[in-house]
């Protein structure tokens, strides 16, 4: 159990990570980031940024699943 728990926070953790790594790239557009033809290096950044987010939140979710899946076996 100690061993989830401690997957757990490390996911969460790299959440967390991927989540502020985003936003200061967001942050940082500018004009010509926006304008122009197809995506930015910025938006292609920031997309795989947010990919990496959500599989990490996936992560932590079926962690806290299985997690509840023992507590509740063990009664």
């Amino acid at each position: 159990m100690l061993f989830l728990a401690i997957l757990l926070l490390a996911a969460m953790l790299a959440t967390l990570f991927f989540l502020v790594r985003g936003l200061v790239n967001m942050a940082g557009t500018t004009t010509s980031d926006l304008e122009g033809t197809g995506p930015s290096e910025r938006a292609i950044q920031s997309n795989k940024m947010m990919q990496k987010r959500i599989l990490f939140q996936a992560i932590a979710i079926g962690i806290i699943a299985l997690i509840l899946m023992i507590a509740s076996a063990k009664g």
